[in-house]
């Protein structure tokens, strides 16, 4: 497994979540329970995935830019989550601001997909892109415990 592996499959649990969450009912305890799930996944990915792929493109000057976006969009999404996670899902709006949320994670991932993996592929070395996926798997399981407890 290389990191983009790695990465995918987060990618495609977000997705998942992001579906699940604009597909439930009006009952907060459902909500609030996909809400976290989807908070937990997005707050261990960016982490891991900033450490062990952003800051790997960033050493490199053809990288710097595009880790600077990526950067960028992840710092949003926090907010985005931060907002959500203050308010009650039953409020007006919420759903709202949380198809806003899905529709930037979804925008980020394709942009990810299709222009910064095919960016950082051609800087990494092979072996660097399977040692990253080890300590990005690591991180984001220990992270991704660690926000679920929280």
């Amino acid at each position: 497994m290389n990191i983009y592996d790695a990465l995918r499959e987060s990618h495609e649990e977000q997705r998942a979540i992001c579906t699940q969450l604009l597909n439930t009912e009006p009952n907060i305890n459902e909500r609030i329970k996909v809400f976290k799930s989807l908070r937990v996944e997005l707050e261990a990915h960016a982490a891991a995935e900033e450490r062990f792929l952003y800051c790997v493109m960033m050493m490199d000057d053809s990288g710097l830019t595009s880790s600077r976006h990526a950067l960028a969009e992840h710092h949003e999404m926090e907010e985005m989550l931060e907002e959500l996670t203050t308010d009650d899902p039953t409020v007006a709006g919420w759903m709202t601001r949380a198809k806003r949320l899905c529709d930037q994670v979804l925008h980020h991932l394709k942009e990810e997909e299709t222009k910064f993996f095919q960016l950082s592929g051609k800087i990494l070395t092979e072996s660097q892109k399977v040692s990253l996926a080890k300590s990005y798997q690591e991180d984001y399981l220990r992270l991704k415990n660690k926000y679920a407890n929280q």
